[in-house]
């Protein structure tokens, strides 16, 4: 066996992989893997493991294959072999695990499969910053950032856009400049910045087209097209739609030629479009629907069948409509349902990629200060202490939750850098605040805050600091200002008081939350609430009624009568204020 030759077989594997030529790079994906297979494994240690090293890269090489042709189920089970045969040898930790994990990661991103995605970006990142490989942690940084994209967090997905780009920019690495620069540009594309779309993109697209990358410059093609569609450059749109599904056929990339499929059919349906035609549309966003399907796309499908729904509605096919408005209902809330999970996931996880890259070249010292940062000091100190499991039930807390209103308006009427200063700011102030009163902050999730009074230490007096705290927020908000209409920007707050379940999960994972009825209570006072006012529960104003009189003096409830809260039934609240002298 000439492990040189073989090696030289899987580079040249891989710059096929790059630039699209799957069927090439295959046949010598595989060819490696038959040698290797076939060959009886014998030789000196090192010269086992590097056999063996050389098996799990043809194998991800197979996997990113599948990967590209949309075959998720495939290129799960390969990349799943590749990990099999590295713990069976004794492969020690590598940078073909690492990509290997960075490849699952990818195919859940792929799927809409965030929670899992961000699992194993996070065991990718952590294991190349271990190995000194600041190329490959840039790579996975930027895919972290493709899933905060995904779910709509913008100024995250900006945040790690740049980190990577950076380092890429530092190591000379153009393929990976060129294919951050196309992300950032779809990142200004869905906040409608337009000019700045098209200029990050286009210097993808020469990027890509320079060192000769069919498969980015097609993808940043598509992307151009629909930048020019929302302008109304609709020659323009069409020609680069073209161009980009002809490239994604040639290359056999199911997953792209689905989304360029749809978005030309969406292109015929606008009927301000002067190449309006229903018959073209119909038949693009049919093949949509149907490769989308074959590739198990849910979130395309909403699209697609939202988009010939929209159609059929206009053009009055109305058992047509009723059928295609029916199945986007259904995968939507489909979708929907499992969001919140996704979005749990990918919070929770956040605090856990940061200690990650944080705790890589950390001495002792470092990593207890950095616990310290990211939990409350009494949990730090059982962690550091090798306390296992931190799980306790707490009788009496007050839980908050705060939400911006009409955040997804204002975000997209600024820049994502005003965007990711204004919220620094906000949650800076209430960082403030909640120290000053002595409460946990729990987690941000997206434009909402959350924090807790009484935990993890109890304490008698949570409700009235709480209260104190609450109040002082909403006069802090006065202070902010909208960029684009210099308007006051307001918050909705909920609060409630009760029992908690508080701890710390995941053994690599941490992250201190809260669990129990009240979390889920207080929720939704926020969302069942009002701008500008302090929604609150009986069971809080009865928490605070226990503070001293004079104590409870110092505030006023408006009775808002009995409302129907969902998982709750009728309950009676309350608008807290500061009472009048």
């Amino acid at each position: 066996m000439n492990l040189d030759t073989l090696k030289d077989k899987l580079k040249q594997a891989e710059e096929f992989n790059n630039t699209g030529k799957y069927d090439e790079a295959e046949k010598l994906a595989t060819s490696v893997l038959v040698v290797i297979e076939n060959e009886t494994v014998t030789g000196e240690d090192n010269e086992v493991v590097e056999q063996k090293t050389m098996h799990c890269s043809a194998l991800n090489s197979l996997a990113v294959i599948s990967l590209r042709r949309a075959d998720f189920q495939a290129a799960i089970s390969i990349a799943q072999s590749s990990l099999d045969i590295a713990e069976k040898y004794d492969i020690p930790e590598c940078d073909v695990t690492a990509l290997t994990y960075n490849i699952l990661g990818n195919v859940y991103r792929t799927q809409g499969t965030f929670d899992k995605a961000l699992e194993f970006y996070e065991k990718a990142l952590a294991m190349y910053l271990q190995l000194g490989d600041t190329s490959g942690a840039a790579r996975v940084t930027g895919n972290i950032g493709l899933v905060y994209s995904g779910v709509g967090s913008f100024t995250k997905a900006l945040e790690y856009y740049q980190q990577a780009l950076a380092v890429h920019k530092e190591l000379g690495e153009k393929s990976a400049v060129a294919r951050v620069n196309g992300n950032i540009g779809v990142l200004y594309y869905s906040l409608n910045a337009y000019d700045k779309a098209l200029e990050f993109m286009k210097i993808a697209l020469i990027a890509h087209i320079e060192i000769g990358e069919k498969q980015g410059a097609a993808r940043v093609t598509g992307n151009l097209g629909n930048v020019y569609d929302d302008l109304g450059s609709y020659d323009k749109a069409l020609e680069c739609y073209e161009q980009a599904l002809s490239s994604h056929k040639e290359q056999g990339d199911k997953s792209e030629v689905a989304r360029v499929t749809g978005n030309i059919g969406a292109f015929y349906a606008d009927k301000n479009n002067h190449r309006f035609n229903a018959d073209l549309a119909e038949e693009y966003l049919s093949n949509a629907i149907a490769l989308s399907a074959e590739i198990g796309d849910k979130i395309a499908l909403v699209e697609f069948h939202k988009s010939i729904a929209d159609l059929y509605e206009s053009e009055e096919k109305w058992k047509d409509f009723a059928f295609h408005f029916k199945k986007y209902i259904e995968i939507k809330d489909e979708l929907n349902i499992e969001e919140t999970k996704k979005q749990d996931a990918i919070r929770e996880q956040q605090k856990a990629i940061e200690l990650t890259k944080a705790k890589a070249d950390a001495k002792h010292q470092a990593t207890e200060q950095l616990l310290h940062n990211v939990l409350p000091p009494s949990i730090a100190d059982k962690m550091i202490g090798g306390t296992k499991l931190i799980a306790e039930k707490i009788p009496s807390v007050s839980v908050l939750f705060a939400d911006i209103v009409n955040f997804t308006n204002i975000s997209q009427r600024i820049t994502p850098e005003e965007l990711v200063e204004g919220l620094d700011r906000i949650f800076s102030t209430f960082d403030a605040l909640a120290e000053k009163y002595g409460l946990e902050k729990i987690k941000t999730i997206g434009d909402a805050y959350m924090v807790v009074s009484g935990a993890p230490l109890p304490r008698p007096d949570h409700a009235e600091a709480m209260a104190h705290f609450a109040l002082e927020m909403l006069e802090a908000m006065k202070e902010f200002r909208s960029i684009s209409t210099g308007e006051e920007i307001q918050i909705r707050i909920g609060i409630h008081s009760g029992e908690v379940v508080a701890g710390v999960i995941g053994k690599k994972k941490f992250a201190y939350d809260l669990w129990g009825d009240a979390v889920n209570t207080a929720s939704r006072m926020e969302s069942h609430g009002e701008a500008g006012k302090i929604h609150c529960t009986e069971e809080f104003v009865r928490a605070l009624s226990l503070s001293s009189f004079q104590s409870f003096q110092s505030f006023k409830f408006v009775e808002r009568g009995e409302m129907a809260i969902k998982g709750k039934g009728m309950m009676k609240t309350y608008y807290l204020q500061k009472a009048t002298l």
